[in-house]
């Protein structure tokens, strides 16, 4: 820097608030206690068991089981085909993760809940 050429010159102000040794913490507001998780045992929250969940859905879809609230059976194709494409996207997307039992499983849920799709698409 040459002479006479007035230097940058900058401030800093820390306004952090600082608690003082005589001044008492204020009480942190008590949030909702968080709610428990439902008690399952950790073989039930598997890669299996979400085939399994969305199998399931796909089944009371296709009108092959009563639907779990109401007891009755109705057919809703759009739905069956969009727990199908799950599974299908997670098998991509689990490809080369997967246990040789999720595969097996995967893929036998698949291909019946395809041949199901078909077959409920020809009755109507």
């Amino acid at each position: 820097m040459a002479q006479g050429e007035p230097e940058d010159v900058f401030k800093v102000t820390d306004r952090r608030r600082r608690l003082d040794e005589d001044e008492a913490p204020r009480p942190v507001p008590a949030a909702e206690p968080p709610v428990a998780p439902p008690d399952l045992s950790p073989g039930e929250r598997s890669l299996a068991g979400l085939f399994m969940m969305l199998a399931s859905s796909a089944v009371v879809a296709l009108g092959d089981a009563p639907d779990p609230l109401t007891g009755e059976r109705q057919v809703d194709l759009a739905q069956a085909a969009d727990a199908i494409d799950l599974l299908i996207l997670l098998r991509e997307k689990t490809e080369g993760h997967r246990s040789p039992e999720e595969n097996r499983i995967l893929e036998e849920v698949l291909y019946d809940l395809q041949l199901r799709y078909v077959h409920a698409t020809k009755k109507s």
